[in-house]
């Protein structure tokens, strides 16, 4: 049976293991955010959200999910 490599990676300054070779864009789906509705910023990088799926998470990376709130 092949082990699961897995890493940390903290998300809006909390520690998360995650299994490597997971992206940004599954990163989105497993954590259940509305992507529409927020800004993702991975290693103090703002990240292309028509890239996500192309950005794989790496051991001790770093990322900051902002979400937009309305107001007047």
């Amino acid at each position: 049976m092949k082990k699961i490599k897995k890493i940390k990676i903290r998300i809006n300054g909390k520690s998360k293991t995650i299994k490597e070779k997971t992206s940004i864009e599954k990163l989105v789906n497993i954590l259940k955010i509305p992507i529409k509705k927020v800004a993702i910023e991975l290693n103090q990088e703002i990240i292309d959200k028509k890239r996500m799926n192309k950005i794989f998470l790496k051991q001790n990376d770093n990322i900051e999910i902002v979400h937009f709130i309305g107001g007047g």
